[in-house]
């Protein structure tokens, strides 16, 4: 399973590693375990807590391998932790998702620190959150509990925490870092620890100083220094509670229950963002929507600087947001993206500028097609004009949108608009909503295009 991206191109959301993918150089290796210099009198108090904790939590890690079950070669790892006498495991879902859409093709296996091996069986998963609790052909090990200040909400920003796993199958290891509380501007939540996670230890536990688990390794950001991410403990424990409710369903049910939860999640994605609404924003003559949610994040550019000098001229603002759900190693969904591009021309006549702008506002999608997952786009172009309104100009709508085959009643939808009231100049809004339900898509097309007017 290759590691997806989330929240932008430089978030890794899925540290489960495939082997053949990354090569380590040994001297590479040897070059970062034996570094030069002189050795300190007395070791750092960190280090002596984190050489402890380690010393009690190793007999209660486990990496998990998903095992392609005709060759009986592993496809996946990732790391997990015992929270129970009777051996029940904490992991992320991307790490056992193969198995949980695949059971025909895939099995489950784990491995403990000193080489035993064994059978998993899958109990329940949070895909919303990226967890599954699993559980051992054994029971009687060490287990970990939850920090209780985690389960409150009170961990104190700068706290010291010590995350652990199996990072790029090289052996159990430990990595000290800082608890920075929640992230912002971000739907799902998460914790931003400042430490190293690295691919391999995806669903191993995030620890205090006195051993309990704070959260859940989950995803790193590559383009910055020890910016990773853990689910918060409460919602591991929760789903613990909730696999230990009854009987675990038959493997193959599990394609129906992510589909349950994928639902859920993105109607209330959905309705969170109708309930945010959209603000205006001016753009030359036209007033234009963008999205009021907290976790959009939007960004300019101008082609005013390009040589040689631009015959029309292009002020654009993209917003995306931080929504992103990992279903599988090749399809995530719940993206949101809202752009609006003013267009001018500068040396164009009318013709040549309605040229321009119809190459600048082709309706292709900001993310691939995939046939294993959907069906192909359909789309529908019109005009569109309310003859009661006199502050909104016509509107040249295109709306494409495609089904998800395995996940009933989701789409993904793209709407494209662009202003007919000018000859030289133009507001071009595009809207694309990613897993997202038909009546849903079809009232926040209307919310988006009503809102482009001219500027009051």
């Amino acid at each position: 399973m290759a590691c997806p991206g989330r929240f932008s191109s430089i978030i890794v959301s899925c540290v489960t590693w495939r082997r053949l993918l990354l090569h380590v150089p040994a001297a590479a290796l040897l070059g970062l375990a034996l570094g030069g210099g002189s050795v300190a009198a007395e070791p750092a108090p960190l280090s002596a807590t984190g050489e402890g904790i380690y010393a009690t939590a190793r007999p209660k890690l486990l990496q998990i391998r998903t095992l392609v079950e005709a060759a009986g070669r592993q496809s996946t790892i990732g790391s997990a932790f015992l929270v129970s006498a009777d051996g029940i495991a904490v992991t992320n879902y991307h790490v056992v998702s193969q198995y949980a859409l695949e059971p025909d093709d895939y099995r489950l296996e784990y491995a403990t620190a000193d080489g035993r091996h064994g059978a998993l069986t899958l109990l329940a998963v949070d895909v919303a959150n990226d967890l599954a609790a699993v559980r051992l052909d054994r029971g009687g090990e060490p287990f970990f509990a939850f920090d209780q200040r985690a389960l409150a909400g009170t961990v104190p920003k700068g706290e010291r925490l010590y995350a652990m796993g199996n990072p790029l199958d090289l052996g159990f290891t430990i990595s000290e870092g800082t608890y920075n509380g929640a992230v912002e501007r971000s739907y799902a939540e998460r914790i931003h620890f400042s430490g190293a996670i690295n691919p391999g230890m995806s669903g191993g536990p995030t620890l205090a100083a006195d051993g309990s688990v704070v959260g859940i390794n989950v995803a790193k950001n590559l383009g910055g220094e020890l910016v990773s991410f853990l689910v918060p403990a409460r919602f591991a424990d929760a789903l613990v509670a909730r696999a230990t409710d009854g009987a675990p369903p038959e493997p193959k049910a599990f394609v129906a229950e992510i589909g349950r939860q994928l639902a859920a999640r993105q109607e209330k994605l959905y309705d969170a963002l109708g309930t945010y609404g959209f603000r205006a924003s001016g753009f030359g003559p036209y007033q234009a929507p963008e999205s009021a949610a907290p976790w959009f994040t939007c960004w300019a550019r101008t082609n005013a600087d390009q040589v040689p000098k631009p015959r029309a001229a292009a002020n654009t603002t993209n917003c995306g947001s931080d929504t992103r759900l990992f279903i599988a190693g090749d399809l995530t969904t719940g993206l949101i993206q809202l752009s609006q591009s003013y267009l001018r021309g500068v040396d164009l006549n009318d013709f040549q500028f309605a040229a321009f702008l119809t190459q600048e506002t082709q309706s292709s999608w900001l993310s691939p097609w995939s046939r294993k997952w959907q069906t192909p786009q359909r789309c529908r172009e019109d005009f569109v004009a309310d003859s009661g309104a006199q502050d909104r100009p016509l509107l040249r709508v295109v709306w494409c949108a495609r089904a998800y085959r395995q996940f009933e009643g989701l789409y993904d939808v793209l709407v494209l608009s662009v202003t007919q009231d000018r000859a030289e100049e133009a507001l071009a809004s595009r809207l694309s909503l990613q897993g997202i339900g038909y009546d849903s898509a079809v009232a926040l097309t209307r919310r988006f295009l009503e809102a482009v007017q001219w500027t009051k």
